[in-house]
């Protein structure tokens, strides 16, 4: 499992402030990483099963826009991590996954051709030009969908 040793976000009732924090762009894409002087920010990091994750990623490649940024797997390749905006621990409330706030705790978007943020861990979609992370509302529905086909999948055994 990807761990960066930081706190995870609880469940928060009644609906996600994610949403409301993290409008899609026009583009679909996240909001940016890094400011105008160049300064990299921190992200948070979304970990799921790799299975979700995977198909997660299909659904969001699929989509056109550039809709994923960088994603990380573990050394054993049982999980996925979604770089995404900071803050976006503060509400995120999907089942089956967890989102690290890692603001403060060094893990940042790294840029093009570095190595990944956190050790024993490697790039599956390493950071490039499309964007530094993946828009938290846009991914929340690609997880649903992974899971409503990959559920679909294995009541069809």
């Amino acid at each position: 499992m990807l761990e960066v040793g930081m706190e995870t976000s609880p469940r928060i009732e009644g609906g996600s402030r994610t949403t409301a924090q993290h409008w899609p762009t026009p583009d679909a894409s996240a909001p940016p990483g890094e400011s105008p002087d160049g300064v990299v920010e921190p992200c948070d990091l979304v970990t799921v099963p790799a299975r979700q994750g995977l198909e997660a990623v299909d659904i969001l490649r699929r989509g056109g826009a550039p809709a994923v940024g960088p994603v990380l797997h573990d050394g054993t390749c049982d999980t996925l991590g979604f770089l995404v905006p900071p803050g976006t621990a503060e509400a995120w409330d999907v089942p089956g996954s967890a989102c690290t706030q890692t603001a403060g705790g060094g893990l940042r978007i790294p840029g093009v051709h570095t190595e990944p943020p956190v050790s024993g861990t490697g790039w599956l979609l390493p950071p490039d030009a499309t964007g530094p992370v993946t828009d938290p509302v846009v991914l929340r529905e690609a997880l649903g969908e992974a899971a409503r086909m990959i559920e679909a999948a294995d009541n069809c055994r």
